[in-house]
């Protein structure tokens, strides 16, 4: 029976969602789109990421948080959901964690909240239709 080891892989490397100790970032997925949510959580664990916790609303991630801080390395959030948005969010988030690194998630033609958000303390911002480059570029960018 052959092993692994008769077997070595030509592109033998570390997953991007991994720290320098081989343990996977842990990230907070926020959006009121399940689709979203399933298209992040799959994209960031691909490349080794562990999803800790998803949320539906501003509210929800907020709370969501507070109850797995500090096991959390970044937050993905949308702008745009109900009962509270990514910005109210974000400010509540920050308030809560100073530390917190918060991704912004957006759809096309809203620059001016992205903006808002970015001057607020949000790390970076993801554009919708996702795509996995950019949004595995922009991640690494803001955790690293």
């Amino acid at each position: 029976m052959k092993t692994k080891t008769d077997f070595p892989s030509i592109n033998e490397r570390k997953p991007d969602g991994q720290g320098d100790g081989g343990q996977a970032y842990k990230v907070l997925v926020v959006d009121d789109s399940m689709f979203v949510k399933k298209q992040i959580s799959q994209i960031l664990t691909s490349e080794g990421f562990e999803v800790v916790g998803t949320a539906g609303d501003g509210l929800e991630g907020l709370e969501k948080y507070k109850e797995l801080y500090p096991d959390v390395d970044f937050v993905t959030m949308d702008i745009t959901m109900p009962k509270m948005d990514g910005i109210s969010s974000l400010e509540k988030i920050l308030e809560f964690d100073k530390e917190a690194k918060v991704i912004m998630v957006s759809a096309l033609g809203k620059q001016d909240l992205v903006k808002k958000a970015l001057m607020m303390g949000a790390k970076n911002y993801i554009v919708k239709p996702l795509d996995r480059v950019k949004v595995l570029e922009r991640v690494l960018q803001s955790i690293k």
